[in-house]
């Protein structure tokens, strides 16, 4: 029986993280069995019209290169070099994420990235249960009710240990909320999104630049397009709920149809609308998403379950970081296994350490959504972004941009959020009164970077400062 079994771990969810959790535990002895409510993506259209497109960076891929992944995600990746910034007035301007092509972002195709995490899964010795749903948990028998929608049956399967891997709406959080304090709080944008696409062009290839991600930043509102390896574009409309007629920011309530949507394109981003031709057909089709951020501070029942990823700390997805955040939640919560025989210890060491850094890109999250809207065309954002680049080349082994802290390196995010707000409250000062960096003076510049910013430890070894 699986709840008498010391080695097993009974994982909800078969989503990214799940399935990587799974083969990480898999490969470390562990037996592990993974229960999904949906049916098998391997063996159905993959689902349109919501989180098609991930951003994944370099912690993620370290979670990868631990479960033998990244070849095969990489197969399917395409580069990111920057944001493509699309201004009002039709130019366009390429801002680099990092130094060279050393560092950049992949972009990746959701449904094709847990397709492979699922075979690697099997192959690892995971079995992968779908179309169970959770619909209770007795805890003190340690008894999981799981239902099936199509034959409409009951399975009561006995566990040691749930792992929530189940997303924002996470139905083990919500058993475990009946036990405890685990619900937590949802703190919801009063803006939503939905995506497009932009298919490959006549010759089959890409109909704008492949290697970016793609940005109309217009203040209140935006849109953006990440890459597929299949030539086509993910674009995503990020709008207010609300309208605001006396700003002239357009928000849901107003543009509810195609057509309503093919105007405001036409208007705002032309040259977006033009490469979307069936714009009307997916604004119509596909589901509004939300945006919402989940607080919780409590991720573990004793030994008998524990969160990971958004059933955790969901997060809006304007860092890039969301799958990347997991990801390491994987591997950390593997590691903690590793070191701590008693469950609970583990599950509590496991909490102390990631729940400050998940709480950071929460709120760097929230801090990047309004700089791509409405700073990334700014002269002040712009002038800011040019010195960090110069204290960066200038000062390495003090001055990383916190981008770079974030997307490129293994520093907690929680040491990245502090260290960045040092570094930005000195730009600020740097570049205030200056429209150009061609009249500062330098050598009072690199002394205040000496005298402000220690050198940062060395990646993968930081403690807060």
């Amino acid at each position: 029986m699986q709840a008498d079994n010391p080695r097993h771990l009974t994982i909800i969810g078969a989503g990214l993280a799940g399935a990587l959790l799974a083969t990480l535990l898999a490969r470390r002895g562990w037996q592990v069995d993974v229960y999904e409510k949906r049916s098998d993506p391997r063996r159905r259209d993959l689902e349109r019209g919501r989180s098609i497109n991930l951003a994944l960076a370099e912690r993620g891929r370290h979670a990868l290169r631990q479960a033998d992944a990244d070849d095969a995600v990489m197969a399917q990746a395409v580069m990111m070099r920057g944001r493509m910034v699309h201004f009002a007035d039709g130019r366009t301007d390429l801002q680099r994420y990092g130094r060279d092509d050393s560092e950049v972002i992949w972009s990746v195709h959701r449904g094709e990235l847990n397709q492979v995490l699922l075979d690697i899964a099997e192959r690892a010795g995971a079995r992968v249960h779908f179309h169970h749903r959770l619909d209770r948990v007795d805890f003190d028998q340690r008894i999981a009710h799981f239902g099936d929608e199509r034959e409409g049956t009951e399975r009561a399967i006995g566990f040691r240990t749930l792992i929530g891997a189940d997303g924002a709406g996470s139905a083990l959080r919500g058993a475990m909320g009946r036990e405890g304090e685990f619900e937590g709080r949802t703190d919801f944008l009063d803006h939503s999104y939905k995506e497009l696409e932009i298919p490959p062009g006549p010759d089959g290839g890409f109909r704008m630049e492949a290697n970016a991600l793609h940005i109309w930043p217009r203040g209140r509102y935006m849109c953006i397009a990440l890459p597929n390896d299949e030539s086509t574009f993910t674009v995503t409309l990020f709008l207010p709920n609300e309208t605001d007629p006396t700003a002239g920011v357009p928000g849901f309530d107003t543009v509810r149809s195609g057509a309503d949507a093919r105007a405001l394109f036409d208007r705002e981003f032309p040259d977006a609308s033009r490469l979307i031709p069936e714009l009307e057909r997916d604004f119509d089709s596909n589901p509004t998403g939300v945006l919402g951020t989940l607080y919780l501070d409590q991720w573990h029942l004793d030994e008998r379950a524990v969160l990971v990823g958004d059933a955790a700390h969901a997060m809006v997805p304007f860092h890039g970081q969301g799958m990347n955040c997991a990801f390491e939640d994987c591997v950390a919560l593997a590691e903690h296994l590793d070191r701590t025989p008693d469950r609970a210890a583990a599950f509590a060491a496991f909490q102390a350490e990631r729940l400050p850094n998940a709480r950071a890109i929460q709120h760097m999250a929230l801090e990047n959504y309004l700089e791509m809207r409405d700073r990334v065309d700014d002269d002040d954002y712009l002038l800011q972004r040019e010195l960090e680049h110069r204290l960066a080349a200038r000062h390495p082994d003090r001055f990383v941009p916190r981008y770079a802290m974030v997307t490129f390196r293994h520093l907690p995010y929680a040491v990245a959020l502090q260290r960045g707000n040092l570094q930005r409250e000195l730009l600020v000062e740097l570049t205030r009164g200056h429209d150009t960096l061609d009249n500062l003076d330098w050598q009072a510049v690199d002394a205040a970077v000496i005298a402000r910013l220690p050198p940062l430890p060395p990646d993968n070894q930081a403690t807060p400062m």
